[in-house]
C-alpha cells in the first residue's frame, strides 16, 4: 500500500474543526473563539465547526463513536479540505476501533492535532495517509498574545504547501504556562520568549531519509502496551521516528522506557533515525526553578541518545525541535518523507 499526501488547501476553502478527544471547547468557549478567529483572519479558511466540537467532556467520554462519526463526516464532505483537532486529552484511542480507516483513505484530507490526536496520526499512519502532528486549535493556534511568525510560517507550509521543505530552528521559544484556559484576558498578554539554543546532534554520521513515524510519547506508550493498533513491524523498516513529551513532565526514565519498549519489540532497531521536540520543562501542573527545568532537558536527552544507541546505533539523532508542548511548532507530516543529514545539520521534507 503507498502513501497518499491529501492535497493542499487554498484560501477560502472550508475546514471542519472536531474533537476526537476531549471537550475542551465548551470549557474554554474564548479559545475556540479565538482558534476560529485565526484560522480565518490569518490564513482565510472558512471553519466549520462539528457537533463534537461543542461538546463537554462528559458527553465525548460516552461518545468514542460519536467522535469517530464526525472524522468520517468531515473526511468525506466534498467541500472539506482540512479537518483541525479542537485540543488533546486522554482518551482518543477509545475511538479508534471506530474508524474506518479505509473510509478515509477513500477521502484524503489534511488532518491536524498534537498530543492525544496523535492517536489518529497514528491510525492514518496505517491507512497510508499522510497528516500532520501540530496546527492544533486550541493550544498551538490560539496561544496568548500574537501568533508567533515561526508558528505561521511552517503553518502555512502545512496548509497551502506539498511539504513542509527545510525545517529551521525558531530564534526563540517559551514553554511558560499560561492559566488562559480560565482566565480569558490572559489571551492579550504576551509570553516570555527566550532564546533558542538550536538543535542538538548525536548518533549516527550518515544522512538518513524515510516516512515519519511518531507523534506524542504518551500516545507512542499507550498505542505498544494496547498493541492491537500498531503498523505492520515491515512498515517501519527505514522510516523515522518522531517523539515529543507532554506537559505532565515525564521523568527522563519515563521517556527511556519508551524507548526501551519500542527496542524489545524489535521496533526501535528499524528506524532510520530519531527526530525528538523540545520537552516543556515547566506547565500549568508544576514550574520548577530554572536550573532545574534545563537540568531535566539535560537527563531527558541524555537517556534517549543512550537508549537509541542501544538499540540503533548507527542512526542520526536531532533533539530540540520546535514541535510538540512548547512554543512556537512547526506541524511535522506524520507519513511524510524527510531526509536528515548531520554532514550540513539538514531536516529537509521531501
Amino acid at each position: 500500500m503507498g502513501f497518499l499526501t491529501p492535497p493542499p488547501m487554498e484560501p477560502g476553502d472550508r475546514v471542519a474543526v472536531v474533537a476526537p478527544s476531549s471537550g475542551g471547547a465548551r470549557d474554554a468557549p474564548h479559545l475556540l473563539a479565538l482558534g476560529l478567529d485565526r484560522l480565518r483572519e490569518v490564513f482565510d479558511l472558512e471553519p466549520v465547526v462539528f457537533p463534537t466540537a461543542r461538546q463537554g467532556d462528559e458527553f465525548l467520554e460516552a461518545s468514542p463513536r460519536a467522535r469517530a462519526a464526525d472524522l468520517h463526516a468531515a473526511f468525506c464532505d466534498p467541500s472539506i479540505t482540512g479537518v483541525f483537532a479542537t485540543i488533546g486529552g486522554w482518551d482518543a484511542l477509545r475511538i479508534l476501533r471506530y474508524l474506518d480507516v479505509e473510509r478515509l483513505r477513500a477521502s484524503p484530507t489534511r488532518f491536524f492535532g498534537m498530543s492525544d490526536n496523535t492517536n489518529v496520526s497514528l491510525a492514518l499512519w496505517n491507512a497510508g495517509v499522510v497528516s500532520y502532528n501540530g496546527a492544533q486549535l486550541m493550544n498551538e493556534l490560539a496561544v496568548p498574545g500574537e501568533l508567533p511568525g515561526y508558528t505561521e510560517r511552517y503553518c502555512r507550509r502545512a496548509f497551502f504547501e506539498e511539504s513542509p521543505g527545510r525545517l529551521e530552528p525558531s530564534a526563540e521559544w517559551t514553554d511558560e504556562p499560561s492559566t488562559w484556559w480560565t482566565n480569558p484576558e490572559e489571551l492579550d498578554e504576551i509570553p516570555n520568549y527566550e532564546p533558542n539554543p538550536g538543535w542538538r546532534w548525536a548518533g549516527g554520521d550518515d544522512p538518513a531519509r524515510g516516512r515519519l513515524w511518531g507523534g506524542c510519547r504518551a500516545i507512542v506508550e499507550w498505542q505498544l502496551a494496547t498493541g492491537r493498533y500498531l503498523p505492520e513491524p515491515d512498515s517501519l523498516d527505514g522510516a523515522v521516528l518522531a517523539l515529543e513529551t507532554a506537559e505532565d513532565l515525564p521523568g527522563p526514565e519515563d521517556v527511556a522506557a519508551t524507548l526501551v519498549s519500542l527496542g524489545e519489540r524489535g521496533l526501535l532497531e528499524r528506524f532510520s533515525a530519531v527526530l525528538v521536540g523540545r520537552p516543556p520543562g515547566r506547565s500549568y501542573l508544576r514550574e520548577p526553578p530554572r536550573e532545574e527545568r534545563e537540568a531535566y532537558r539535560e537527563r531527558l536527552y541524555g537517556r534517549v541518545v543512550s537508549e537509541v544507541e542501544r538499540y540503533d546505533p548507527t542512526a542520526p539523532i536531532v533533539l530540540g525541535l520546535d514541535w510538540g508542548h512548547t512554543t512556537p511548532v512547526a506541524p511535522l507530516p506524520i507519513g511524510g518523507r524527510v531526509r536528515i543529514d548531520p554532514g550540513d545539520k539538514g531536516i529537509v521534507f521531501e
